[in-house]
């Protein structure tokens, strides 16, 4: 089946650093930002985000990783410990579903007291099952159920994004 591209890489930069200043415009008040990256693409995107945080705010970013498995997600573990109580925590992945990844990703951060949670996707999907809503998002878009999309990373690059 072809590839049918939704964003080249021009247009998820530029998404991306849309999102940047958006996430700076809803956390004026703030000093620090915990980028939770979903492994793997979701990293990445957490990645880009905090090179462009770095040049557009004065923002201490810390960035972490988060890991689990995206279709029985059960443990979720963090690639290092962080302070987490009173911080501003936002969870990013590269493309948000039914909104289960995002919902468990949670759980790690559920025994501690964030300031706040927000949620960051380069691409959003119209069908919800979960009730997570989404902070900051690239691209939604209307699909089938039996649509799926797939982001395209390449090192520390995000390529594109498709769908099949």
């Amino acid at each position: 089946m072809p590839k049918k591209y939704i964003l080249d890489a021009e247009t998820v930069n530029i998404k991306l650093e849309r999102m940047a200043y958006e996430l700076l415009e809803n956390n004026l008040e703030e000093s620090k930002i915990i980028l939770a990256g979903i492994q793997v693409n979701g990293s990445v995107i957490a990645r880009v985000m905090e090179k462009i945080l770095q040049t557009i705010s004065t923002f201490n970013v810390q960035l972490i990783n988060l890991t689990l498995d995206k279709k029985n997600p059960g443990e979720v573990t963090l690639s290092e410990h962080a302070i987490i109580d009173n911080a501003v925590i936002v969870i990013v992945d590269d493309v948000a579903n039914s909104g289960r990844t995002m919902l468990y990703s949670l759980k790690p951060f559920l025994e501690f007291h964030p300031k706040k949670i927000q949620t960051l996707a380069l691409v959003a999907r119209t069908h919800k099952t979960f009730p997570v809503e989404l902070d900051y998002v690239g691209l939604s878009v209307a699909t089938t159920l039996q649509e799926h999309i797939y982001v395209e990373v390449e090192g520390e690059k995000i390529s594109g994004a498709y769908m099949v």
